[in-house]
């Protein structure tokens, strides 16, 4: 039976770790120590007697690591994200704020939508801000800190394979080669996986691979911070298509250690912000008021460029063959435009889809098609609220799903309703922090109450 998405994510948001251990198998090996990887092993910490996550990086050394390059950009912490780590690490709030993470309530965040102020706070839910290097930093503590989590700095090879089971990992460290056996693999090498390819070399299919092209060009600059608890901590600046070709948007967050970070995006060829002149003057020229004050202030170093040509997804559901003992997550499955911030939260549902697999005591013996189904819910949901999006730039050439004109008009109304109406604003925000299914905006009465709210406001 096909499950209610609806369903599945209100079941994943009220998911939470058990209150004791829930062991079900002795070993499980991730590999890669991204966030999908340590929320992953979050969750099998629970589960499993040991669990070992490989990565090339020594992730007991603080600060940014080498393998994150977007890490110098700005990051957001979405509401729904932010109750997903809570949950998975009780405190995280408290200790993300004295690290220097700045609250983000509802009352404290902006938004602009071509230039207009959204009249409306319609959320509830409470978010952090911080750059990626204390969020991610906080959550590799956490996790390192479990007693029964190691960590093996080394390069992933290959699987080990019995039969129709994944039951190791082969490594290389220093120039020697070494095998970790497993009960669990768990794939979270990020948009450069391999698994496709070892998949392939021990007799399986590949997944098929989509990709929705989008030349998505950052820049990110860091601006000392006068005021130690500064009344607007998230303003958000966006651009429609039809209205602006050459900048997408900005958007600038208080982070820790008395600072802004800011950030600008444009696509195709439009690389705004290059140069500390070029940000500083776009700031203050080309978006609302509080983005002039920002630019104002002392600029703290370079200005960092990013460039994100394509969102990614991987279908490892579809495989009608796949190796039991094996599962894969976060960019490894899917990467999503990251101007939409849902690669943490997304990350998180799917730590949540691991936790709900891991306690229906599955054989682990046989493919893990719950997870997969669980894990394809989430993925649908960001995968379609992205792409829908980067469809309506004007260099983005499909494909186009079915129904997609209509869709899509549907999706201005409502966009455009954000601006002035309160319970279509709160649907919105509830969907893009993924603590509600896209579904919820398709239904008769919510666009009908996008329609009327936005011939009010004509």
């Amino acid at each position: 039976m096909a499950l209610s998405p609806a369903r599945v994510f209100a079941a994943l948001n009220a998911v939470r770790p058990p209150d004791q251990a829930f062991p079900v198998m002795e070993k499980a090996v991730v590999l890669g120590g991204s966030v999908a990887g340590l929320l992953a092993a979050r969750v099998l910490a629970d589960h499993a007697e040991c669990v070992v996550v490989i990565d090339r990086d020594d992730l007991h050394v603080t600060g940014g690591r080498p393998g994150v390059p977007q890490g110098t950009q700005l990051h957001a912490l979405l509401p729904g994200g932010f109750l997903q780590l809570e949950r998975l690490f009780p405190g995280f709030r408290d200790q993300a704020l004295a690290q220097g993470a700045v609250e983000a309530p509802p009352a404290a965040r902006r938004s602009y939508l071509d230039g207009r102020l959204k009249v409306v706070v319609p959320d509830d839910a409470d978010s952090l801000a911080g750059s990626r290097p204390l969020l991610e930093g906080l959550i590799r503590q956490q996790v390192l800190r479990l007693p029964n989590v190691k960590t093996v700095t080394a390069r992933a090879t290959g699987l080990v394979f019995d039969g129709g089971v994944a039951t190791g990992v082969r490594y290389d460290v220093g120039g020697a080669s070494g095998v970790e056996s497993a009960d669990l693999v768990v794939d979270a090498m990020g948009r450069s996986s391999r698994l496709s390819d070892w998949l392939e070399q021990g007799g399986w299919d590949r997944p098929a691979m989509r990709r929705m092209t989008v030349h998505l060009n950052y820049a990110t600059a860091l601006f000392r911070r006068r005021e130690t608890n500064p009344d607007l901590t998230v303003v958000l600046a966006l651009n429609s298509p039809r209205l602006s070709s050459e900048v997408a948007g900005a958007a600038f967050f208080a982070i820790e250690d008395g600072r802004w970070m800011a950030m600008m995006a444009g696509y195709g060829d439009n690389r705004p912000g290059r140069t500390a002149e070029d940000f500083v003057r776009r700031l203050r020229d080309q978006f609302p008021p509080e983005f002039g004050e920002v630019a104002g202030s002392e600029l703290l170093g370079d200005v960092q460029t990013y460039r994100h040509a394509d969102s990614r997804r991987r279908d490892f559901h579809a495989l009608a063959r796949f190796p039991a003992g094996l599962v894969s997550v976060g960019d490894a499955v899917a990467s999503f435009n990251p101007v939409y911030g849902q690669g943490i939260t997304s990350a998180a549902m799917q730590a949540a889809c691991l936790s709900a697999y891991l306690r229906s005591k599955p054989d682990l013996g046989v493919p893990a098609r719950h997870f997969l189904d669980l894990q394809r819910v989430v993925v649908d949901a960001a995968w379609s609220t992205s792409t829908s999006a980067d469809l309506a730039l004007p260099h983005v050439d499909g494909p186009y799903p079915r129904g997609y004109r209509f869709s899509s008009w549907v999706s201005r109304q409502i966009v455009a309703a954000t601006v002035t109406d309160v319970t279509t604003a709160r649907r919105f925000n509830d969907v893009v922090s993924m603590r509600q299914h896209p579904s919820s905006l398709a239904t008769p009465g919510a666009v009908l109450g996008a329609l009327r709210a936005n011939r009010r406001a004509r």
